[in-house]
């Protein structure tokens, strides 16, 4: 078969701007703060067996960074602060969810409920419902309200084993109410301890004050949002909707050049509903990231491949969807593309807070390997966010853990439903650890 897309190495590229992981330069020494035994590990580092596995499994941790994994028969001797025992249960990276919208205000079900008794989009956007019902709720919403909302979403994740996670705004479409979504989205991390970066979206949808004059909206993001966002510290990218019923090419590229004047490197909704040559763009503005893809062209797979930017793919909104144009899946091994999978939490096309049932999703719908989609929610997604020191198994990395109870990584994809997360360990700190039911 296709090589697994865990095995893709990273091309140079005029795009390469991130150091390489530390991996075997990392000191080693035999003073650890926690030692992990009695856990078999899928360490997704790449050259060697599926999955990275290494059976019987140990692992060392010091200053919050992974400092020994190998065989727990290879272990050298130690002093630990503390010792935490797998119970025979396997250990994975962290989890990555790399494209997410959790942090809005009010509830769209009774939409979901209205087409199944055969309204249409336009029919409930007349009556004020769709994304704009959205926005009103966020922009009224105060910060209290915003994180009570939205705490549970990133709670879910949190207790399936994710450990980073990317939250956007694009539920405000006004400067205020942007950097209050992304205010509240680094108040959620600090709350749960989950690594969150952030990415300013306010080039989502064309706000109604702004209604037919979709060039002006465009200046008013490029002259007030991302630099005020930038000001704030409070954007860790940007990204912008480019699609027929979002923004043009031509106005995408205007929102990523204010980003790079900014210092802010872009990711991109690209292709999602017409080749509109999203990927393309995004590649030539060495994003980070092109999400959706469907209708992505083989000459956009092959920028993202000369750029080094990731595919971030959504199981749930094609499904949501019902999406019948499969991502060009095989297009993107065939140019080693690294493929990431995410939930895309959001109200109206992607309620989903599993970032596990988009790895089955992911193998059952479009065909991947277990192997691969759990690439897709570590390493590659890691790499979606530009962060390079997580997302594998190995002596220099972030210690972000994810403990499973189950007998083997595949069961991770062909599981439906349930949580077999049983542990989590954050930048060296146990988060929690249960032990496993008699």
């Amino acid at each position: 078969r296709t090589p697994s897309s865990r095995t893709i190495a990273p091309r140079s590229s005029a795009c390469a701007r991130l150091r390489r992981p530390p991996g075997d330069e990392f000191p080693m020494s035999a003073a650890f703060d926690l030692v992990v035994v009695d856990v078999h590990a899928a360490t997704m580092q790449a050259g060697g067996a599926p999955y990275g596995i290494v059976r019987d499994a140990a692992v060392g941790i010091r200053d919050g960074l992974i400092a020994w994994i190998g065989p727990r028969a290879d272990l050298p001797a130690h002093a630990a602060t503390r010792t935490l025992e797998g119970g025979g249960d396997w250990i994975t990276p962290g989890l990555v969810d790399c494209h997410t919208h959790l942090v809005y205000a009010g509830n769209r079900a009774h939409e979901f409920e209205r087409r199944r008794l055969g309204a249409t989009y336009a029919d409930i956007a007349r009556e004020g419902g769709g994304i704009m019902s959205t926005v009103r709720a966020t922009r009224a919403a105060s910060d209290e309200a915003l994180a009570a909302q939205s705490l549970p979403r990133l709670a879910a994740l949190a207790a399936e084993g994710v450990t980073t996670v990317e939250i956007k705004s694009g539920y405000g479409l006004d400067t205020a109410s942007e950097l209050k979504q992304l205010r509240v989205a680094r108040a959620l991390g600090k709350r749960t301890g989950v690594s969150v970066r952030t990415t300013l979206l306010a080039a989502h949808a064309l706000p109604p004050e702004f209604a037919g004059r979709a060039d002006d909206y465009v200046d008013y993001v490029c002259r007030e949002t991302i630099p005020a966002a930038a000001a704030a510290g409070l954007a860790d990218a940007v990204d912008a909707f480019c699609e027929t019923i979002g923004f043009t090419p031509a106005q995408t590229a205007r929102v990523f050049e204010a980003a790079r004047a900014y210092g802010l490197p872009v990711k991109l909704h690209a292709d999602q509903l017409s080749d509109t040559g999203g990927a393309a763009l995004a590649a030539g503005a060495c994003g980070l990231s092109a999400d959706h893809l469907e209708y992505t062209s083989d000459a956009g797979v092959a920028a993202m491949a000369g750029s080094g930017t990731v595919a971030v793919l959504l199981p749930g909104a094609f499904y949501a969807l019902r999406e019948t144009k499969l991502p060009p899946i095989d297009a993107l091994r065939r140019a080693r593309v690294p493929i990431a999978l995410s939930t895309d939490c959001n109200p109206g096309t992607s309620p989903v807070t599993s970032l596990v049932l988009m790895q089955g999703m992911a193998c059952t719908l479009w065909n991947m390997t277990p192997e691969d989609a759990l690439a897709g929610t570590t390493v590659h997604a890691a790499r979606a966010l530009g962060l390079h020191d997580r997302g594998i198994l190995a002596p220099g990395m972030r210690a972000d853990l994810a403990r499973w109870s189950i007998a083997e990584p595949a069961e991770l994809s062909y599981r439906i439903g349930g949580n077999a997360c049983s542990g989590v360990v954050r930048a060296g700190e146990p988060a929690f650890w249960h032990s496993r039911p008699a």
